[in-house]
């Protein structure tokens, strides 16, 4: 990084006519997000509430061939969640959604937002022991679970401590027009809705900001995914902050997001965006860069949200004269490289980039509210960037224990000062929340979430993202867990030993997966495409590793953890390590050896990843 990145005070003074007009929703969306916490009344249904009261014969959601304005929407929730108590849902309880991108997975989180009930938002990815243990984890008291992924669940349903009457089922289709057919055994809510209230449901007690909200999965930094809290008071804040504040849409707009809504950027940011404004969220089922344009200009989207990869797929088409052609006047979403920042608002003609930093477990965010390029923005929430050092994998304290900040233009690890105004909420579990806490940081007695991410320090309250550090890295938008990746492999016939890390790959976002496995015996000996085939059945798809290394013997610290930092620098280039190298290429069904050849292919663009 370099001390062009810094903002300068005549750029920021630039900015300032853009800051005056955008100043009313910033104060707004500021003052809801510092009155979010506590036992202040308010959440998720009642930001649903307010839009249909103000706009109830607007549209709110869009899929495909069907729409539903906001008062639809709103008694569809209201009949689906008399369905739910009715069977036994009760304020408190926890229900798992296993259903892709689809207007029924936002009804059923707001129905049990309604009943105060928590929904746990699954990665529609996960299979095998991922999947139950992701589900056993919260306790369930049942599963709503859609029938393109029955059967991944019922892979897994002799596993589950799930009740017994508590299977509900949704038809893979528009099940508030058409209900479909339920499997036996299956409860079946579709069917019925039409004999609930469409009213509210009344509660023993309102749903306040620090009530759980619903639990986002995340592979914080070592082992199995964990679920983290997202309570209704963070909805709030990133309804105010992102929605008031930084993005500013209006009821004229409409939002196009085909990013996964188990994850806050689609689930929080994007739809927080679209129900502070009472504005219409296009829901897509899965993401296509082919049919992005043609989808944008057929529903008349004004904005979008993305992530890097996703920006990265829509550069790599084919450009047309009418690429810019569009409504599109904003983008909003995380992980755009500077690399193409520029281009990408040129060619697709973006007025405004709503670049953002944060984590589903953090307290820290980061946001473009001054819309300047490559820059994550700006926070008004305490928080510094301290010195890190790499060999010892950890924050670097002076001679009283105190860590040290960096100057602007330096680079250094995130932390965010934990305070009542800016509570870490963590885990549900108290061991990985704790684990996760810097003490005595800069004085005794303090405590500073560690985000575990590089920044650039750019000045003015501004960063720049630049790495993740630890046990996870980030490929296709997902943070991928070497534990779990490390686990599966150690439980495969003939591998020793695995280390697993994260590599750069030439033009994409993020890092890609990579594995140094010791083997039992010789590799001649041993069958590598088996080794694929299970690991792409234990594994999300964005998880598995698309490089290998074999070596004879793993280098260690003195207390024994895995020497990580020589193995991500070295990567897949067979000039700078001896070890034996595979990858897997797109579209390909085994591990092929990497040569000198083959990696300045790869690095050079020759495959798509």
């Amino acid at each position: 990084m370099t001390p062009s990145a810094v903002i300068t005070l005549p750029r920021l003074l630039a900015r300032v006519p853009y800051l005056l007009a955008g100043l009313p929703g910033i104060l707004r969306g500021l003052r809801l997000a510092n009155n979010a916490r506590g036992s202040a009344v308010g959440g998720l249904a009642d930001c649903v509430e307010s839009a249909t009261l103000s706009n109830p014969q607007g549209i709110a959601l869009i899929q495909g061939d069907e729409q539903l304005s906001y008062a639809e929407f709103d008694q569809w929730a209201n009949r689906l969640a008399h369905r739910l108590r009715a069977g036994g849902l009760q304020q408190g309880d926890c229900a798992v959604l296993m259903l892709e991108n689809r207007l029924e997975l936002l009804a059923c989180v707001v129905a049990c937002a309604k009943l105060g009930v928590v929904a746990a938002l699954l990665n529609s990815s996960q299979r095998g022991q991922v999947l139950a243990h992701s589900i056993n984890l919260v306790k369930p008291r049942i599963a709503l679970v859609g029938a393109e992924l029955l059967e991944a669940f019922d892979e897994v349903q002799e596993q589950l401590q799930l009740p017994a009457d508590g299977r509900y089922y949704f038809a893979d289709q528009a099940t508030w027009r058409e209900p479909g057919q339920a499997p036996a055994g299956w409860q079946h809510p579709a069917a019925e809705l039409a004999t609930q209230p469409a009213s509210k449901p009344l509660l023993a007690r309102p749903v306040q900001a620090e009530d759980p909200c619903f639990y986002i999965y995340t592979s914080g930094t070592t082992g199995l995914p964990k679920a983290v809290v997202f309570n209704h008071g963070r909805f709030l804040k990133g309804y105010g902050v992102f929605g008031l504040g930084a993005v500013r849409l209006s009821r004229a707009d409409r939002l196009y997001c085909s990013l996964p809504f188990y994850h806050a950027t689609a689930m929080v940011v994007c739809w927080g965006s679209v129900l502070s404004a009472q504005a219409a969220l296009i829901m897509v089922r899965k993401f296509s860069a082919s049919r992005f344009l043609d989808e944008v200009r057929r529903h008349g989207a004004t904005a979008f949200g993305y992530v890097g990869e996703l920006c990265r797929y829509l550069l790599d088409q084919p450009a047309r004269p009418d690429d810019a052609d569009t409504p599109l006047r904003i983008m909003v979403g995380n992980g755009m490289r500077s690399a193409i920042w520029g281009s990408f608002k040129q060619r697709f003609g973006i007025q405004r980039v709503v670049e953002f930093y944060a984590s589903s477990e953090g307290n820290i965010g980061f946001t473009n509210l001054l819309n300047l390029d490559n820059t994550v923005g700006f926070t008004p929430y305490p928080y510094a960037i301290v010195r890190y050092n790499r060999d010892s994998e950890a924050p670097q304290r002076d001679a009283r224990g105190h860590l040290q900040r960096v100057r602007p233009g330096e680079v250094g690890l995130l932390i965010g000062e934990i305070t009542e105004k800016t509570p870490f909420h963590g885990y549900t579990d108290p061991a990985k929340t704790e684990s996760c806490i810097l003490r005595d940081v800069f004085k005794p007695g303090d405590a500073w979430f560690n985000t575990g991410d590089l920044m650039l320090h750019q000045g003015w309250r501004h960063a720049q993202f630049v790495d993740r550090l630890g046990d996870t890295f980030r490929w296709k938008g997902e943070n991928v867990s070497t534990t779990e990746v490390e686990a599966v492999l150690d439980g495969i016939e003939g591998v020793g030993e695995a280390v697993v890390y994260g590599v750069e790959i030439a033009g994409t976002n993020g890092r890609a997966g990579m594995a140094c496995i010791r083997l039992d015996h010789a590799p001649a000996d041993f069958d590598f495409q088996r080794l694929l085939g299970e690991l792409r059945r234990q594994l999300p798809h964005y998880a598995v590793p698309l490089f290998l290394r074999l070596s004879e013997k793993m280098e260690t610290t003195g207390t024994f953890k895995h020497k990580k930092a020589p193995l991500k620098e070295q990567g897949f280039d067979p000039q700078s390590c001896a070890d034996p190298l595979y990858a897997w290429l797109p579209g390909d069904e085994r591990y092929v050896p990497v040569d000198v050849e083959l990696h300045a292919a790869i690095q050079g663009g020759a495959y798509r990843y």
